[in-house]
């Protein structure tokens, strides 16, 4: 009979039995713990659906204020070529048409911004020509506030004050199909 040494009665075995039970309980745990962060994009409020024809009014060009990104991601404002720099202060300017030149909106109630785009404009040329004209509107809300009400900026303002400067300056931003990509240059 042969004689077993110790080194064969040691067994180099890891009991591994439990181990994907922990694997398991720690990925149920992760996932239940773990928030899924969304994009929330850019929050538009469309209108309401309607089976109705829309209501095809003929608009005065001189209140519409043309914005074209092409699909060079250059910016084209109301037939002539711009940079996304003057966008803000010439969209302030078309809106409250402050020295009533005649190729300026008659008033800010009927000043409405047209963007168009190309299919090939790229989403951060879009996102900079959207937050630039926004930034107009909120910069006019918040210079009216300050004139009528004397609060530093419009979202200090009241319920009512805050109704009050949005039917004086309306937020009118119209966007239009874009065209097939290179369309526009």
């Amino acid at each position: 009979m042969s004689r077993k040494s110790s080194r064969d009665r040691l067994n180099n075995e890891v009991n591994a039995g439990s181990m994907a039970d922990i694997a398991f309980l720690l990925l149920i745990f992760f996932l239940v713990t773990t928030t899924i962060v969304e994009d929330k994009g850019v929050l538009v409020q469309l209108p309401p659906w309607s089976d109705d024809e829309p209501d095809i009014t003929k608009l005065n060009t001189r209140n519409v204020f043309s914005v074209l990104v092409n699909a060079n991601n250059e910016l084209l404002v109301r037939g002539e070529p711009k940079k996304i720099d003057d966008l803000r202060a010439d969209c302030k300017e078309f809106i409250m048409n402050p020295r009533k030149l005649e190729n300026l909106a008659e008033k800010p109630t009927k000043a409405i911004v047209s963007m168009k785009n190309d299919r090939g404009t790229k989403y951060k040329a879009y996102l900079e020509v959207y937050n630039e004209v926004k930034a107009a509107y909120r910069e006019l809300r918040d210079e009216e506030a300050q004139a009528k009400y004397g609060k530093e900026k419009y979202e200090y303002c009241t319920k009512t004050e805050k109704r009050e400067i949005r039917s004086k300056i309306p937020l009118v931003i119209s966007e239009a199909e874009p065209s097939n990509f290179g369309e526009e240059n």
